[in-house]
């Protein structure tokens, strides 16, 4: 049991110090070795955990998107399907990214697929994907129930609203990484 609590030990450390050099770097510069020292662990034990940089990339971008599912969960659970469950939700997420390195270097993440190879067959969708197809299906259920705005689709609702918090998260990512 000893063993396997420090392996998922490392296993996180070497999430977290990933997301800060992918937030920091980006994907393409991003080297295993800054990672592993980072982590304050070795190549090998990197290697053991994660077989290639894209694989720690997809480990970063699962544990994003699913803070986006406890996101999106609990603000559902607290406002059931209503416009303010979206609120609360975009909220949430905007505070998240803004504290959490992981939520923040999985976003980025998924908006670099020029610089990474595709995506493991197993790969879930990632936290971008996630976060519009909840706020699309959100605002469409909410615009066939007539709790929008005459004239408002849904679809065009949701599409201001992913575009502004991705907008928002990129920012927010350039103006980090300037001041680092």
């Amino acid at each position: 049991m000893v063993k396997q609590e420090r392996a998922a030990r490392t296993r996180r450390s070497l999430i977290e110090a990933a997301s800060e050099v992918f937030a920091e770097a980006g994907f393409a510069p991003a080297s295993l070795a800054a990672i592993s020292a980072r982590a304050g662990v070795s190549n090998g034990a990197l290697h053991f955990h994660f077989a290639n940089k894209n694989m720690l990339a997809e480990a970063v971008e699962e544990r994003a998107a699913v803070a986006v599912s406890e996101i999106t969960g609990a603000a559902r659970r607290r406002h059931g399907e209503s416009l303010q469950a979206v609120v609360d939700a975009t909220h949430g997420l905007m505070d998240t990214l803004a504290r959490d390195v992981v939520v923040r270097a999985g976003f980025q993440l998924a908006g670099d697929g020029a610089a990474r190879p595709a995506p493991s067959p197993h790969a879930g969708p990632g936290p971008r994907a996630q976060w519009q197809h909840w706020v699309e299906d959100s605002l469409r259920r909410l615009g066939r129930g007539g709790a929008l705005a005459p004239g408002v689709s849904g679809a065009d609702a949701a599409r201001v609203v992913v575009a502004a918090t991705v907008g928002l998260q990129v920012l927010g990512a350039a103006t980090t990484t300037r001041a680092a």
